[in-house]
């Protein structure tokens, strides 16, 4: 093969490289993936209250390995048509009330938030089937990018931190409540 169409090969194969390249870059033009949220959220201990209908909740210990706080702003799972991240705050009474948790959890920047009866919790809103005790369950974490992950949680028995809904918030029935909840 003579010398310029060598050259040529070489420059046609160095021109669909850089093409290649450049789509695989991010809009700064680095070819480095954008780290989402769910990377570097580690779910420890994680487990939820047995239940056979209505509400229940779930709890885990929630660890961030990266360098800046992660937003966790929503859960789904199979088992529950609707789900809350909820709280327990001091009521307008004083009581302890469990109420949705505005703005989500925040995962500290190498730190760990935690779930747990009589604290912060996932709520199972509407529980589809009988959640036994022994069976997993499966839920999906949502972040403030979008991002998910995906984690399955072992049902147990528990028969403690029967917490009030806030006034106004929603009973197993659907109707307004501050009585105890099989929850969190």
């Amino acid at each position: 093969m003579n010398l310029s169409r060598r050259t040529s090969m070489l420059v046609a194969a160095l021109s669909v490289t850089g093409l290649i390249l450049t789509g695989c870059s991010n809009s700064d033009g680095s070819t480095e993936t954008a780290a989402k949220e769910s990377d570097s959220v580690v779910v420890r201990e994680q487990w939820v209250k047995a239940a056979d209908s209505g509400m229940t909740a779930a709890f885990a210990e929630l660890q961030n390995t990266g360098d800046t706080d992660v937003h966790v702003v929503g859960a789904s799972s199979p088992a529950s048509s609707r789900m809350e991240l909820h709280e327990m705050a001091t009521g307008a009474d004083g009581a302890m009330v469990m109420r949705p948790k505005e703005g989500g959890f925040v995962i500290p920047a190498g730190g760990t938030h935690v779930l747990a009866a009589g604290g912060d919790h996932l709520m199972l809103m509407d529980v589809t089937s009988p959640l036994t005790p022994g069976a997993d369950a499966e839920f999906t974490l949502e972040f403030e990018d979008a991002s998910t992950t995906t984690f399955t949680a072992q049902v147990r028995d528990f028969s403690g931190a029967q917490e009030n809904y806030q006034p106004g918030g929603m009973s197993m029935d659907g109707s307004a409540t501050s009585a105890p909840a099989n929850g969190g």
